[in-house]
């Protein structure tokens, strides 16, 4: 189930928007605010995020930019009823990956967001390269100086989770949303048995990890 926050000040169109995406089968979230918005968009890991321009605190060009610095990857489609090109320009040149002016149809938003969700996957597909491994996205399979290295589906799930996220910390509890899925319950020493498989499996010296690093006391990060 992909996963969107809905960044929106005004409560019928976000509730609106909740409605609609809810019943089209994704998982949605609502943040009212440009603090919130930064804050949810850094913390949790999202499929797309929806980003209206006009916002209390920070406006969804800040929002934007701070997420972008922040290395947040997710593909942003922002909403606005500006309708200069000069402000999609900005946008864009901000780091979003689409522009959506209001009013707009639930349909044609739902269309765009599909759209930027296939662009994102054709991104990662492929094969990721770090160190002497290759993650093969493909063909499911990792490989570590050209050789296939036995790998469950779920270590490739995780491993994939963080290399779409890296540089971002992701506590355990996200991984577990991710890798193992949003109604599953397991403990955090689990999370790390498995982290433990996959270093032994990618990383030149698994007592020194270079790629999955442990974040004390929040989780982990990839850096590759």
């Amino acid at each position: 189930m992909a996963r969107i926050l809905i960044v929106e000040d005004e409560p019928d169109i976000a509730l609106g928007l909740e409605e609609d995406l809810t019943r089209h089968g994704y998982e949605v979230a609502v943040a009212r605010d440009g603090d919130a918005a930064v804050r949810q968009g850094r913390d949790q890991a999202w499929d797309v995020i929806l980003l209206d321009v006009m916002l209390p605190y920070r406006d969804g060009f800040e929002v934007c930019r701070e997420l972008r610095r922040g290395r947040v990857t997710t593909p942003i489609i922002m909403l606005t009823a500006k309708t200069q090109e000069a402000e999609k320009i900005l946008g864009l040149e901000l780091g979003a990956d689409d522009y959506v002016t209001k009013p707009f149809s639930n349909n044609e938003l739902r269309a765009r967001i599909t759209a930027v969700r296939r662009r994102f996957t054709q991104d990662e597909a492929g094969v990721f390269r770090f160190g002497d491994c290759e993650v093969d996205f493909d063909r499911a399979e990792i490989r570590r100086g050209g050789q296939p290295v036995d790998t469950t589906a779920l270590e490739l799930r995780l491993l994939g989770t963080l290399i779409r996220c890296r540089g971002r910390v992701l506590t355990r509890q996200q991984l577990i949303q991710q890798a193992w899925g949003p109604d599953t319950y397991i403990g955090d020493r689990v999370v790390d048995t498995h982290i433990l498989h996959l270093r032994k499996k990618i990383e030149p010296v698994p007592a020194r990890p270079q790629f999955l690093q442990s974040v004390r006391g929040i989780g982990y990060r990839f850096d590759g």
